[in-house]
């Protein structure tokens, strides 16, 4: 378990990565509105944990762990926000704004019901297949469904 700051670290690199394809220390003090410093001790940490490679003014990888860990914490973003947004009808911004704050401090079963029920309500994706916020199958699952679904 890590911290939710370095928590946030890893998403943000998570996000580089996709978007930029490479993950730079000047890019995450920019993204993260912080200073090099703040994130060359925040990789350190990261790097002690296993959860990052790096080495001063190198390249940074995140690990598969790290990958996780991202993923897991993006989906739970977008479960809060579909709740706030398409179920309760909150402006784009004021829900993500909302989302969060929110999805930080939701335990894994509380994530798991509200997905569920969400994903029922708004007929997106049947997840009966024991869904679980922790298990990347089921994560594949949804998107390999809500992928059928939209070619349909």
């Amino acid at each position: 378990m890590i911290s939710k700051a370095l928590e946030e670290y890893v998403k943000t690199m998570y996000v580089l990565k996709k978007q930029l394809g490479e993950i730079r220390v000047t890019d995450i003090a920019e993204k993260m509105n912080c200073s090099k410093a703040s994130v060359t001790k925040s990789l350190n940490s990261l790097k002690e944990k296993g959860l990052v490679n790096y080495e001063a003014y190198g390249k940074i990888t995140l690990t598969k762990e790290a990958d996780d860990i991202a993923q897991k914490a993006l989906e739970a973003y977008d479960i809060v926000y579909l709740l706030f947004n398409k179920l309760l009808n909150l402006p784009d911004d004021k829900a993500k704004d909302e989302a969060e704050k929110v999805k930080k401090v939701l335990s894994d079963e509380a994530l798991n019901s509200l997905a569920k029920y969400l994903h029922t309500t708004l007929g997106l994706v049947n997840l009966d297949c024991r869904y679980d916020i922790n298990q990347k199958k089921c994560r594949d699952c949804i998107k390999r469904n809500t992928v059928k679904q939209n070619n349909e």
